[in-house]
C-alpha cells in the first residue's frame, strides 16, 4: 500500500542503508519490504514514536531485516517462494507433528537425526524440538531460560548438528519446529549481567526499580504464574540493587517490549533461527510481552501490535517461516492470537487449543461430553488461512481453564467440577486409576494444574502394576480415542513423544535436586530405545498403542476433509457419552465424514435418523474409514463400542 509519509520515511532510510547491504542482491527483499513497509511504519510508529531516536531505530530495523536475508541460505529462499505461491500448505491434512526434548528423545541433536527414520515410520512429518539455546545448567526451566539466545546448548550439540539435522529433515520433507523463548532471558544472559554490573542501557532491556513503589503497584492486579514456588512477580537483584520484573521464576527476567532495541534484537533472533533451517518457530509465553500499570499485563494490545509487526517483517526476510503463538490463555483471547483480520494470520498461523484439550480431559474424567460439547460451541472460528495446534499432552501441565460460564451450562459447579478434577486426576477420587500430581498449587485458592503422562493419567500405569487386563485394555483404548479426536478435529495434531508407545510417569527427577520442585518433569522422559523395540512385537502395549496410531495417521492423511478450512460442524444429540461433529469438503458437500467419540466405558446407542442429515441410517451405506469395516448399527440404531470411536464415511 503507497501512503506518503511511511513511503517518504522508506525513501530516507533505503539512502543511509549500509553499502554493504546495498550492494547485495535484494530484488525480493525490496518487493517485499515495499508491500509490507506501510504496515511496518504503522505498527513500529504506534509503539515507539514517540522516541527521539524513532528514524534513527527505524533505519536500524530494516538494516536487520535486510542483513538476516542476505544470510539466508539460498533452498531457503527458494523455500519462501515456493510457500507465497502455495499459501495454504500448512492447511492440509497431510502433516502430522511430534514435540519432543532432543535429550529425553535420543540424548542430543546427533541422535534425533539418527532416529528419522522413527518418525516416517509412524507418519510424523513435523518435529517440534523443544528449547535447544543455551542455558545454565541448573535453573532453566526446562531450557526456557536462556543465556545465549544464538548458540545451541552444549548439551544437545552444536549450530552444526542442527544445521545438519535441518538438511536432512528438509530432504525427508519434515518440518522443524524450534522455540524462541521471547518473553525474558535467563538472568544468566549477558544483556542481564550488563544490567546488573550497572550498564543503563541494559537495565533498559528489563523492568528494574531502586525500590517498591511501581513493583507494588503493578503486583496489586497481576496474578501469580507459579505461586507455589515463585510468589510474586518481583525479584530485588543483590548486585544490581534494583528490583526486576520476574513473572515467572526469579531467575527468568522479562524483557521490556517498550524499548524498540529489545524488539530489534528480538526480531534479529527470529530471522537468525529462520536462516538455521526452521519451518515453524514457535514464540514462547506471547500473552506476557506488554507490562502495563493496573492490568494483568497479558494479553494487552501491544503484545498483539508486536506480533503483528514481528510478522511483518518476518515476512520481507522469510515469508516461508510460520510462527506458533504459545499463549495458554481464554478462547477468546487466544483467537486474537490469530490477527483479528477476516482471512489472513497477521500475528500468527498456528495457536494452541488447549481448550479443546482441556476439555477432551475433562470428557476422560466425567465419561461423558457433556462439557465438551459445550466448550466447543463456546470457541470461536479461526481465520481462513490460520490453525489450530491440537494435541493431548504437552510437556506443561494441564490446566483447567474452562469457562465458568460453560461449566455451569453443563451442568456443574465451576470451582466444585475443577475440584473433582484435580482429585481425580491425582487419584484422590474413588474408582479413579489416574497416577498424576499437582502442579501450581496456589494455597489461597487451592487452585492447581495438573502433571502426568497420559499413560499414567488414563490409568495404564495402575493397571500394569495391579496386572488388570481389563483396566490395560481400557486405556489403551482411552490413548487412541483420544488421538482420534486431534487427528480428525481439524489443524495440525501434535504428539507428544512417548505417548505412542504407553509410556508413563519417571519419577527420576524426585532424585535431581533442580527438578525435585516441579512436578511437570514427571511427564519429560527418556525414551528407553531397546523397550521401543517392542513396537515390532504383536502382543505387548507398545505394539497396540504404536500399530494403530501409524494406522490412523495414514488413514488421516488419505481423507481430504481433514484438512484445516473452517470445515467442522458440530452435531449436538441425546446421548451425553457420545462427542460427535461433522467434516465435509466446503467446494463438494457431499464429501463428508461424520466422527463419533463414546468417553463411557459401555457400549452407547446413537439414533441416526436423529442426524439424517449427515448419516444415512442404511448401514450399507457406512463405513468405518479407520478399521475399513461397516460399524454395528440395528434398525437405524448404530452402536458405538465403550472408549471408541467412528470416522465414518460413505461406502
Amino acid at each position: 500500500m503507497y501512503e506518503q509519509v511511511s513511503h517518504t520515511l522508506l525513501n530516507d532510510i533505503l539512502n543511509q542503508i549500509k553499502p554493504e547491504i546495498s550492494k547485495q542482491d535484494l530484488r525480493h527483499f525490496y518487493t517485499r519490504l515495499g508491500a509490507n513497509f506501510y504496515a511496518i511504519h504503522s505498527l513500529f510508529q504506534r509503539l515507539y514514536g514517540n522516541r527521539a531516536d524513532f528514524e534513527q531505530q527505524a533505519l536500524r530495523l530494516v538494516e536487520t531485516m535486510a542483513r538476516q536475508y542476505i544470510n539466508r541460505p539460498e533452498n531457503l529462499r527458494q523455500m519462501d517462494l515456493d510457500r507465497e505461491k502455495d499459501y495454504n500448505w500448512f492447511l492440509s491434512q497431510q502433516w502430522v507433528g511430534m514435540a519432543l526434548y532432543s535429550n529425553g528423545f535420543a540424548d542430543d541433536l546427533q541422535g534425533v537425526k539418527e532416529h528419522l527414520g522413527y518418525f516416517q515410520e509412524l507418519g510424523i512429518n513435523l518435529v517440534h524440538i523443544m528449547p535447544i539455546m543455551r542455558c545454565p545448567e541448573g535453573n532453566s526451566d526446562g531450557g526456557y531460560a536462556v543465556s545465549d539466545f544464538r548458540a545451541i546448548d552444549a548439551r544437545a550439540g552444536t549450530l552444526q548438528d542442527l544445521n545438519r539435522l535441518a538438511d536432512e529433515m528438509h530432504q525427508r520433507e519434515i518440518l522443524l519446529v524450534l522455540d524462541v523463548v521471547v518473553n525474558h532471558t535467563s538472568d544468566e544472559h549477558e544483556w542481564a549481567q550488563q544490567a546488573r554490573a550497572g550498564n543503563p542501557v541494559y537495565q533498559d532491556y528489563y523492568y528494574t526499580f531502586k525500590d517498591r513503589n511501581v513493583p507494588d503497584m503493578f503486583e496489586q492486579s497481576m496474578p501469580e504464574i507459579f505461586p507455589e514456588h515463585a510468589p510474586g512477580n518481583f525479584t530485588w537483584d543483590e548486585q544490581m540493587q534494583r528490583w526486576v520484573m520476574t513473572v515467572f521464576n526469579d531467575y527468568q527476567w522479562d524483557l521490556n517490549y517498550s524499548n524498540p532495541a529489545v524488539f530489534i534484537e528480538m526480531l534479529d533472533i527470529i530471522l537468525y533461527w529462520a536462516n538455521q533451517g526452521a519451518d515453524i518457530l514457535r514464540l514462547d509465553a506471547v500473552a506476557f510481552l506488554w507490562k502495563k500499570i493496573g492490568s494483568t499485563c497479558q494479553n494487552e494490545r501491544e503484545a498483539h501490535l508486536i506480533l503483528q509487526l514481528m510478522k511483518d517483517c518476518c515476512q520481507v526476510t522469510a515469508p516461508g517461516v510460520l510462527f506458533i503463538a504459545e499463549a495458554i490463555v481464554a478462547p477468546v483471547e487466544v483467537i486474537k492470537y490469530f490477527g483479528e483480520d477476516a482471512v489472513i494470520a497477521k500475528e500468527c498461523e498456528i495457536a494452541y487449543n488447549a481448550t479443546f484439550m482441556a476439555l477432551l480431559w475433562d470428557a476422560v474424567a466425567t465419561k461423558n461430553a457433556k462439557l465438551l460439547n459445550q466448550g466447543i460451541k463456546s470457541l470461536p472460528v479461526k481465520l481462513e488461512r490460520a490453525t489450530w495446534l491440537n494435541y493431548v499432552r504437552c510437556h506443561d501441565d494441564i490446566g483447567l481453564g474452562f469457562d465458568d460460564r460453560d461449566i455451569a451450562l453443563a451442568g456443574y459447579e465451576p470451582y466444585n467440577h475443577r475440584k473433582f478434577l484435580l482429585d481425580y486426576y491425582t487419584g484422590k477420587f474413588d474408582n479413579s486409576h489416574a497416577r498424576g500430581k499437582p502442579f501450581g498449587l496456589n494455597s489461597k485458592t487451592g487452585d492447581a494444574r495438573i502433571s502426568g503422562a497420559l499413560a499414567s493419567l488414563v490409568g495404564l500405569q495402575y493397571a500394569l502394576e495391579n496386572n488388570d487386563l481389563v483396566n490395560i485394555n481400557d486405556s489403551v483404548k482411552t490413548i487412541l480415542l483420544l488421538h482420534s479426536m486431534i487427528l480428525s478435529f481439524g489443524g495440525l495434531p501434535l504428539f507428544y513423544y512417548g505417548d505412542e508407545l504407553g509410556t508413563i510417569n519417571d519419577d527420576s527427577y524426585l532424585h535431581d535436586a533442580h527438578k525435585m520442585g516441579d512436578s511437570r518433569w514427571m511427564h519429560r522422559p527418556t525414551i528407553d530405545w531397546h523397550k521401543a523395540e517392542l513396537r515390532h512385537t504383536p502382543g505387548t502395549i507398545e505394539y497396540d498403542i504404536f500399530s494403530a496410531l501409524k494406522r490412523m495417521i495414514a488413514v488421516r492423511k488419505e481423507i481430504e476433509v481433514f484438512a484445516d478450512f473452517n470445515n467442522r460442524e458440530l452435531i449436538e444429540v441425546e446421548n451425553a457419552h457420545l462427542f460427535v461433529f461433522g467434516r465435509y469438503n466446503i467446494s463438494q458437500p457431499s464429501e463428508r465424514v461424520l466422527v463419533i467419540a463414546n468417553f463411557d466405558a459401555k457400549s452407547q446407542s446413537l439414533n441416526l435418523d436423529d442426524i439424517s442429515h449427515w448419516a444415512s441410517p442404511h448401514s450399507g451405506r457406512m463405513i468405518d474409514l479407520y478399521t475399513g469395516q461397516s460399524p454395528d448399527i440395528f434398525n437405524h440404531t448404530l452402536v458405538v463400542p465403550g472408549f471408541s470411536f467412528y470416522w465414518l464415511g460413505e461406502n
